[in-house]
Order: structure tokens, then C-alpha cells, then sequence
């Protein structure tokens, strides 16, 4: 079992001097579309000593725009220089009219809108080689017009398209917290075979809603979510987010050994029951 952290400027030094012992680094692709500087400089650097994921926050493949065919060749041409394990972004729309809103927004769960999204996935794939990992979002609202729950959405874009799910485990909770939903339950209703990934996360909760910020620990009800989604999946890839209130890498690095020996007490309840 794989077991990793978001690569995050902060840090740069540290990870080359230091070189710390985990098993790959997922970083922010957009932060490398660039043509040079110190960013690449870093990247390539950190590339000689570790695996590396890619993970976007701008395909808007949800959206109604036409795929910006732009972004994927830069996209692309990252994925050539640095031959990343595998690339991910996120199942939702992030602009409108050439307008990118920086936010990862939800969907309608509609057949329609099933259909539009499993299409460009498909092209999407297609012009990058391989297969997408799509991320199940947070969120906060819900549309009048849905059809369907975000999970039976979630599965149906990934059986239809053939992609990869990076299951983020804070975002169910969060999530089924918001909508009122069993977390579990969704969990168990993920097919195993479609999961690459996990994530874990830090939130902010409020008196009658979580909102997902990446600047804190992991509580105590993820981390028995993470257990039982170990218990279900298995020893998929796990990796820590923290993308404010940046805190050392040592205590990033002690909370990912923590993930470890949650992980592993999963893998030995079930053995036993076995």
C-alpha cells in the first residue's frame, strides 16, 4: 500500500535536503503548466527521487464549455516530462463562459448530464492515453432538477466512461454530513474495482454544515471512515491534503504514519475475519 503527500511549495527545500520516506508526492498540476522557472526547477528535482501523481483542479469536465483543448495540451506535455503514476481531477464544472470560478462546483445528477460528462471523459482519455481519475467533490447545495444521488452519479459516469475513482474519504463525510446521507452506506456501494485512490482531509464545521478547507488535522470520525473504506477497497493509495494552514512537514509526515497504522488495523481485521 502506497502511501503519500501533496507537494506543496513549502516544503520544496526540506523533501530535497531531507529526502522523507513515503511513497510518492501528488501535486497540483496547474501549479506546473508553466514554461520555466523555479516551479519546473523544483518539480524535476523532486521528480529524481520520487513518483509523482498529477492532480487538476481545472478540467471543468462537468461543464458546458467546450474542453479546452489549451489546458490539455499542457497537460499533456507535463505528463511527458515528469511520467506521472496517474492523472486526476475532479467530477464537477468549475466555470462558464471562459470563466473559471476556482471553485469545484457540483452537478445536476441527471441522465442528461451523465451522458454530457461520460462523453468528454471519454475524449479526454482518449487524447491523454490513459484512463482519468475522477474525484468525488464536497458540496454544500443540491439541484431541484437532480434524478438521481451523487453516488449512483459518481458510478454511473465511471462504468460508463471506463475511469478511475479517487474516492476522497473526507468528502463523503463532509458531504453525507451536508445532505444527510450515510456516509457508510456510500462507501459500500462504490465498486471496488473502480477505486484508485484515496484521499484524506482536514475540514472546518460549523452548527449545521462542514465546509471542506484542507487546514487541519483529520478528525476522528475520517479516520474511522478511512478504516472501514480500507476494510472495503483494500490497500488502495493513500494521501494526505493540506492546502492552507501549512503546517511542518514532520508533523504531515507523523500524520501519514498514523494513516499507516490505521490502514494496517484495517488489513488485520480482516484477515482475521477471514
Amino acid at each position: 500500500m502506497q502511501f503519500g503527500l501533496g507537494l506543496r511549495a513549502e516544503h520544496y527545500e526540506q523533501i530535497l535536503e531531507q529526502k522523507p520516506k513515503l511513497d510518492w508526492f501528488e501535486i497540483i498540476s496547474e501549479d506546473f503548466l508553466v514554461s520555466g522557472g523555479s516551479p519546473l526547477y523544483y518539480l524535476d528535482k523532486i521528480r529524481e527521487n520520487y513518483p509523482l501523481s498529477m492532480h487538476g483542479v481545472s478540467m471543468s469536465i462537468g461543464s458546458t464549455d467546450p474542453l479546452n483543448w489549451d489546458y490539455l495540451k499542457q497537460l499533456k506535455a507535463l505528463k511527458e516530462r515528469i511520467e506521472p503514476l496517474w492523472i486526476s481531477d475532479h467530477l464537477c464544472w468549475t466555470g462558464i463562459r471562459g470563466i473559471n470560478t476556482h471553485d469545484l462546483l457540483p452537478l445536476p445528477y441527471t441522465e442528461e448530464a451523465i451522458k454530457h460528462v461520460s462523453e468528454r471523459v471519454l475524449q479526454v482519455q482518449d487524447f491523454l492515453g490513459e484512463a482519468l481519475v475522477l474525484e468525488n467533490v464536497s458540496s454544500y447545495i443540491t439541484y431541484k432538477d437532480s434524478e438521481l444521488s451523487e453516488l449512483d452519479f459518481l458510478v454511473a459516469v465511471a462504468e460508463r466512461a471506463d475511469c478511475l475513482i479517487l474516492l476522497d474519504v473526507n468528502n463523503v463525510y463532509v458531504s453525507g454530513f451536508n445532505h444527510g446521507f450515510n456516509a457508510s452506506d456510500y462507501l459500500n456501494a462504490v465498486p471496488i474495482k473502480r477505486v484508485k485512490q484515496f484521499h484524506l482531509a482536514g475540514h472546518k464545521r460549523f452548527e449545521n454544515h462542514i465546509i471542506d478547507t484542507h487546514d487541519a488535522k483529520i478528525i476522528e470520525e475520517v479516520w474511522q471512515l478511512y478504516s472501514e473504506a480500507v476494510r472495503r477497497f483494500g490497500p488502495v493509495a493513500t494521501l494526505i491534503e493540506r492546502d492552507d494552514n501549512i503546517p511542518p512537514l514532520t508533523e504531515l509526515m507523523e500524520e501519514l504514519d498514523y494513516a499507516r497504522s490505521v490502514a494496517v488495523g484495517a488489513t488485520l481485521a480482516v484477515a482475521l475475519l477471514d
